[in-house]
């Protein structure tokens, strides 16, 4: 048996008096750190400077009175006994204009000219007017019938309709134009509805060069006929004016 061989199996049969470290200090160790935390915590307690309340000056005192408390604060907030700002003039007056705009206008007062010629054109025979029914004008006589260049929606044939846009209103002698319209006071004109007539259908070929497509396109517009029924010129308005 060689040496190396004796030796281990000699240590391993001695038992282990070999101790783990210890992790709790020991009194040398104790010793030595006590004065070192005494120190540590001597100096932080000087470090720490003293937190001393400020003194309320008499200026402070003073702004402090007279700002409002909470309690009056949300009570002055409160909407049910907050009190509306008065009106200025220039609301009052946006306030006037709205209600006049609500209310309906009032009629304008007959000018002593149109007072004392309307009788005279009333009296005349063969009066004429032109009237203006969607932007278009038309020149018409009782009796006329007039093809309106387009379809006039919910009206049926046998409604009768009051045109109160005119823009002339005259006679063989006398003519009385509007500025824009004629007053619709000073005249009646009545129209009834006739029918509703249609052209006939109408196919347009569009096709693109150098392509054999073709597109047709189809059109059948309707238009509505009017028969100036009455056309007379109300003297009774000098009376109501």
């Amino acid at each position: 048996m060689s040496r190396t061989l004796l030796r281990s199996v000699l240590e391993l049969r001695t038992p282990a008096t070999r101790l783990l470290p210890s992790t709790r200090p020991t009194a040398a160790a104790a010793a030595a750190t006590g004065p070192l935390r005494a120190a540590a915590s001597l100096r932080l307690f000087n470090q720490t400077a003293q937190h001393i309340e400020p003194v309320a000056s008499d200026s402070n005192n003073a702004a402090n009175a007279n700002l409002p408390s909470s309690s009056s604060f949300f009570a002055s907030s409160t909407p049910s006994q907050q009190q509306p700002p008065a009106p200025t003039a220039p609301q009052q007056q946006q306030q006037q204009q709205a209600e006049q705009q609500r209310s309906p206008a009032a009629p304008k007062p007959l000018s002593e000219s149109v007072r004392t010629l309307l009788p005279i054109l009333a009296a005349q025979p063969g009066h004429y007017i032109t009237v203006h029914i969607q932007g278009q004008r038309f020149l018409v006589t009782a009796g006329d019938s007039v093809r309106l260049p387009f379809r006039l929606r919910g009206v049926v044939p046998g409604d009768v309709l009051r045109l109160t846009r005119a823009s002339v209103l005259g006679s063989r002698d006398f003519t009385l134009r509007g500025a824009p319209y004629v007053d619709e006071r000073l005249f009646e004109c009545r129209a009834v509805v006739t029918g509703t007539e249609s052209e006939p259908l109408r196919i347009k070929i569009k096709k693109k060069r150098r392509c054999r497509r073709e597109k047709h396109v189809k059109s059948k517009h309707r238009y509505t006929i009017l028969r100036i029924s009455e056309l007379r010129v109300r003297t009774e308005a000098l009376n109501e004016a």
